[in-house]
């Protein structure tokens, strides 16, 4: 097994066997609350990291891993608050390596969600969709911190 840590979290990586164990990191004022699990990916809070490589690096990887070995459904929900260029980067490289998930319009469920009135976070969800053969959702939300927390499955749809 690969283990590897930044300041944001540990992450193990097992490629050999194909086991994929659960990634997170808790939000700051600066960055965003991550929760990767299989079946589930979740993004949301503000992104504005200093170092925006070293902060999604660990999820780039992750997601990296689970596409090879992934066949099964998987939900992605991403939100932000507010996210500056280089964030707005490393999500656009996220969303196309998610895009290489097995039969993705049959596995895969993106929703975007953004604070109500917030035009330009429901463009770059747009924008985002146009990545992805898969059911993507755009959300319009009231508060962003009142989302779910990590036991939060989004069935409704």
């Amino acid at each position: 097994m690969y283990v590897a840590q930044n300041k944001f979290g540990v992450y193990p990586l097992v490629i050999d066997m194909k086991v994929i164990d659960r990634y997170t990191a808790d939000p700051t004022k600066r960055t965003p609350r991550i929760l990767l699990e299989p079946g589930r990916i979740f993004i949301l809070g503000r992104s504005i990291p200093e170092n925006p490589g070293e902060f999604y690096r660990p999820v780039y990887d992750w997601i990296n891993q689970y596409v090879q070995i992934n066949g099964n459904q998987t939900t992605i929900e991403l939100g932000f608050e507010y996210i500056n260029t280089s964030s707005t980067k490393w999500i656009y490289n996220i969303i196309k390596q998610i895009a290489g998930i097995e039969n993705l319009s049959k596995n895969v469920k993106i929703i975007w969600y953004y604070d109500q009135g917030d035009e330009d976070m429901c463009e770059l969800g747009f924008i985002l969709r146009s990545l992805v053969n898969c059911p993507f959702f755009i959300i319009e939300t009231v508060g962003m911190n009142r989302m779910p927390d990590e036991t939060f499955v989004f069935n409704t749809i």
